[in-house]
C-alpha cells in the first residue's frame, strides 16, 4: 500500500473509533436530563438509580470520546499537513469554538453531576445537567458544521490557494449542515435509545434488574418508536440535498453507472467497477428516481458524468444498504417492544424472552449504523477533502508508507483494547448494578418504587 492509501486506513479507523463515543453522549446528556426531570416531578426512586447508573456510563463514554479525540486532531499536523495549511483558515476557528464553547462546559459540569449530590441542591443539579447536555449539542453543531463545508463548501474566497473566509454565516450554515446535524443527532438518539433498552433487556435476562430498570427500558423503547420514523423523514431530505450538491455520491450509492431516466431502485447488487455494471442485479423498477425526485420517469445522473472525481462504489452501495437495513431492524423492534411492553403493564419481567434477547442482541446496533452512514458520507466525498475544490492526494503528507503502517497497526492494537475494556465494563455494570450504585449519594425520600 503506498502512504495517501495507509493515511486514509489511518484517519477512518481514528474516526471510526472517536464517533462511537460522541453517538452516546451526544443523546445521553438529555436522556439524563429527563431522567433527573423525572425524580424531580415524581421523586420515585427508579428515575434517581437510572440517572445515577447512566451518568457514570456518560462519563466513561465522555472519557474515552476525548482522549480518541486528541488523536482526531494530532492527525491533522501528521497525515494531512497540506490541509490546514490551506483550509485552516476556516478548519481551524471551528474547531477551536468546539474546544472553548463545548467541551469546557461539559467538562466543568459532569464533575458537579458526578460529585455533587451532596454538595449542591436539585435545581443546581439539574442545571449541571442541562449544562452538560447542551455542550454536548454543542460540540456537534461545531465538528459537523466543519465536516458539512468540506462536503458542500461556501462562504469561502481562495486566495493564493488557501481558503479565506467571506462570511462566517455561509461557512456554519452551509447547504448540508441542517441535514446533515439533524441527522447526526437522530442517529446519537437512536444510539442511546438501543443502548439503554439493550443494558436493560440484558439485566432482566440476567437477573439483575432494580427499580430503574422498567424505567429505562421503557424511556429507550419509547424513544426508538418516536424516532426512527422521524430519522426516515429526515435522511430522504437529506439525501434530497445531496442529490442536489453531491449527485456522483448518490450516483455510488444507487448504483447508477450511467445517466438514465427511471432508474431502478437497488435492493442488492455487486457492483462491477473494472466493466462498470451491477452483478446480480435485483431492484425495483423505477424506484431511485420516485425515491430520489419523486418522479418515477425522472433522470438520475450516472457516474459516467464524473470521470476520475467520483468515489468507489462499493463501499456506498453497502454501507447505504447497510445503515437502512438496520433501520428497518430498529423500527421492527422499537415498536414491537413498546407494544408488548405496554400490554405486560410495563413489566420487563412479563416480555417474551426472544424479544428481550433481540433487544440485547441490539445494544449496539447504533454503531453499526452510524459507522456506515458515516462511510457513505466521508468515502463519498473522494477524490476531494472538500468538494470539487480540494483533492485529498494534493494535502497529504511525506511521511513514509512503512512509518504510517506501523503507526496504524499500534493504533488498531489499542483501540481494539479499549472498545474490549469499554464494552466488558458495561456488561459488568449492567450485571452488578449494586455496585456501580454505591457511591456516596444524597438522602432519597421516595414516594413510590414503581
Amino acid at each position: 500500500m503506498d502512504a495517501l492509501l495507509l493515511a486514509r486506513i489511518q484517519f477512518a479507523a481514528n474516526i471510526s473509533f472517536h464517533i462511537l463515543f460522541p453517538t452516546i453522549s451526544i443523546a445521553l446528556g438529555w436522556v439524563l436530563l429527563f431522567f433527573r426531570w423525572r425524580w424531580l416531578s415524581t421523586h420515585q426512586t427508579g428515575w434517581l438509580l437510572a440517572y445515577r447508573f447512566w451518568t457514570k456510563v456518560f462519563a466513561l463514554t465522555f472519557a474515552l470520546g476525548v482522549v480518541s479525540g486528541i488523536v482526531m486532531s494530532f492527525q491533522f499536523g501528521t497525515n494531512w499537513p497540506g490541509f490546514m495549511q490551506k483550509a485552516g483558515n476556516i478548519a481551524g476557528p471551528l474547531l477551536g469554538y468546539e474546544v472553548l464553547t463545548a467541551f469546557f462546559l461539559e467538562a466543568t459540569f459532569l464533575g458537579v453531576m458526578l460529585f455533587g449530590h451532596e454538595r449542591v441542591g436539585e435545581r443546581m443539579h439539574l442545571l449541571a445537567t442541562f449544562l452538560v447536555a447542551f455542550g454536548t449539542t454543542l460540540s456537534a453543531f461545531w465538528i459537523l458544521s466543519l465536516n458539512s463545508w468540506m462536503q458542500t463548501p461556501a462562504g469561502h474566497q481562495i486566495i493564493d490557494g488557501e481558503f479565506h473566509v467571506r462570511s462566517w454565516l455561509e461557512v456554519i450554515f452551509n447547504p448540508s449542515f441542517p441535514y446533515r446535524l439533524t441527522h447526526m443527532l437522530l442517529a446519537s438518539a437512536l444510539t442511546v435509545a438501543f443502548l439503554v433498552a439493550g443494558l436493560s433487556a440484558w439485566q432482566v435476562l440476567r437477573g439483575t434488574t432494580n427499580r430503574s430498570t422498567p424505567k429505562a427500558l421503557r424511556t429507550g423503547l419509547t424513544m426508538a418508536a418516536l424516532l426512527v420514523p422521524l430519522q426516515i423523514l429526515v435522511g430522504d431530505l437529506h439525501g434530497l440535498n445531496t442529490l442536489e450538491h453531491q449527485p456522483q455520491k448518490i450516483a455510488a450509492m444507487e448504483g447508477v453507472w450511467k445517466t438514465e431516466a427511471g432508474a431502478p431502485l437497488l435492493l442488492f447488487a455487486w457492483p462491477n467497477e473494472a466493466e462498470r455494471r451491477n452483478d446480480y442485479a435485483l431492484g425495483i423498477p423505477r424506484g431511485a428516481s420516485l425515491i430520489l425526485k419523486h418522479d418515477a420517469n425522472a433522470v438520475i445522473r450516472g457516474l459516467d458524468e464524473f470521470p476520475n472525481a467520483h468515489p468507489p462504489v462499493k463501499p456506498l452501495f453497502f454501507g447505504f444498504r447497510i445503515m437502512v437495513g438496520i433501520g428497518v431492524l430498529m423500527l421492527l423492534a422499537g415498536w414491537t417492544g413498546l407494544v408488548l411492553l405496554w400490554r405486560r403493564a410495563w413489566l420487563p419481567d412479563r416480555l417474551p424472552r426472544p424479544l428481550l434477547w433481540t433487544l440485547a442482541a441490539m445494544s449496539f446496533s447504533g454503531w453499526l449504523a452510524t459507522l456506515a452512514g458515516w462511510y457513505v458520507t466521508e468515502i463519498g466525498r473522494q477524490p476531494w477533502i472538500v468538494q470539487g475544490l480540494l483533492r485529498t492526494a494534493d494535502v497529504a503528507s511525506t511521511q513514509p508508507a512503512p512509518t504510517i503502517a506501523l503507526s496504524l497497526a499500534l493504533y488498531l492494537i489499542v483501540y481494539a483494547f479499549l472498545l474490549l475494556a469499554y464494552i466488558g465494563v458495561l456488561r459488568y455494570m449492567a450485571e452488578k448494578p449494586e455496585a456501580v450504585l454505591l457511591a456516596p449519594q444524597a438522602p432519597v425520600k421516595s414516594r413510590a418504587f414503581a
